[in-house]
C-alpha cells in the first residue's frame, strides 16, 4: 500500500514539474540576448531563488544540508549545470520543438543507466515504452539532417542523457536532499558564462522572461525533480517529463507562432501516446501481481 502511495505521489509531483517548466523553452526563444547571457542568469537567479528556499526550509541546518550531498552532489550539480547549457544551445539552433521532443530520449538513458549502475531490474513495460518512444525520435531527427539544426537536435540528446544521468544519481542517494546540488549546478554555470556573457546587456522584455525563468519556471520543478526520483524509478520520472514534448511546442506556437514540423509532429504523437500507456499500465500495477523484469 505504501508502495502505491509513493507511486501515485511521484507520479503527481512530476506532473505539476512538468505544467510549470513547459513555457521554458518559449522564454528562452523570446529572450534577444546572446545563449551565453540566457545561461549566466539562468544560474545566478534559480541558484539565489533556491537559496532562499533552502535557508527557509532549514533554517541554521543549511550549511549541514549542503555538506551532506558529498561527491554525488557535485557529480549531479555538474549534470544539472551542463544539462543547461546544452538545452539553451539546442533551442537556439533547432527548432524547439525539436529541442523538446529529443529530450524526451531520458527513459531510455534512465532505462539504461538503472540496469548498468544501480542494478535494478526494469519492467519489460518500460523498455518497451522507451524502445518504442525511441522511434518517435527518429522519426524528428529525420526532419533535420544538416547544418546548425542537425548541431541543436545533437546537443538535445546530449540534454536528455545528462538529465537521465541526473536522475539516476537522485535516486540512488534517495535519502540525500539533492536541493544543494541544484543550487551548484547554477553557481558553476554562472561562473562558467561570465567570461562569455553581458549579463548588464539584458534591457527590457528580457528581463522579466529571464527573471521569470529563475525565479518560478526553474526553481520549483528543479525541487520537484529531487523529489520525485526518490518515489518511482528513474526511467518513470523521463517518461512523465515527455509531456513537454507536448505542452512546449504549444507554448511555442501559440508564442511565436513556430508551428512544429510534420516530422515533430509524428515523433510528438508516438511519444505522447507511449506516455500514456506506460503510465496506465503502472498505475494499474496491483500489489502481489508479478510484473517481469529485465
Amino acid at each position: 500500500m505504501a508502495r502505491r502511495r509513493d507511486d501515485i505521489s511521484g507520479v503527481l509531483i512530476m506532473v505539476v514539474a512538468v505544467l510549470i517548466l513547459s513555457p521554458d523553452a518559449l522564454l528562452i526563444s523570446l529572450v534577444a540576448v546572446d545563449p551565453w547571457t540566457v545561461v549566466f542568469w539562468r544560474g545566478l537567479l534559480t541558484a539565489a531563488t533556491m537559496t532562499v528556499g533552502l535557508l527557509f526550509a532549514h533554517g541554521r541546518d543549511t550549511v549541514s544540508q549542503i555538506h551532506h550531498v558529498g561527491w554525488p552532489g557535485v557529480l549531479a550539480g555538474f549534470l544539472f549545470g551542463s544539462s543547461t547549457l546544452s538545452f539553451v544551445l539546442s533551442v537556439r539552433l533547432t527548432a524547439a520543438a525539436n529541442t523538446l521532443v529529443i529530450i524526451s530520449a531520458m527513459p531510455l538513458f534512465a532505462a539504461l543507466f538503472t540496469r548498468l549502475f544501480l542494478k535494478e531490474k526494469v519492467p519489460v513495460h518500460t523498455w518497451i515504452a522507451v524502445t518504442v518512444g525511441f522511434a518517435g525520435i527518429a522519426i524528428v531527427f529525420s526532419g533535420s539532417l544538416a547544418g546548425l539544426s542537425a548541431l541543436g537536435d545533437l546537443l538535445a540528446m546530449v540534454t536528455a542523457c545528462f538529465m537521465a544521468g541526473n536522475f539516476v544519481i537522485i535516486r540512488r542517494y534517495r535519502k540525500v536532499n539533492m536541493i544543494p546540488a541544484v543550487i551548484l549546478s547554477g553557481i558553476l554555470t554562472t561562473a562558467a558564462m561570465a567570461p562569455f556573457a553581458a549579463p548588464l546587456s539584458v534591457t527590457g522584455p528580457d528581463v522579466l522572461f529571464l527573471a521569470v525563468m529563475g525565479t518560478i519556471v526553474l526553481p520549483i520543478p528543479l525541487s520537484f525533480m529531487t523529489i520525485a526520483p526518490k518515489l518511482i524509478p528513474a526511467a518513470e520520472v523521463s517518461l512523465i517529463m515527455l509531456l513537454e514534448t507536448f505542452l512546449g511546442p504549444l507554448w511555442v506556437w501559440f508564442g511565436l507562432g513556430q508551428v512544429p514540423a510534420v516530422e515533430t509532429f509524428l515523433g510528438g504523437g508516438v511519444l505522447v501516446l507511449t506516455l500514456a500507456w506506460h503510465s496506465m499500465v503502472r498505475l494499474g500495477d496491483r500489489p502481489g501481481r508479478p510484473i517481469p523484469d529485465v
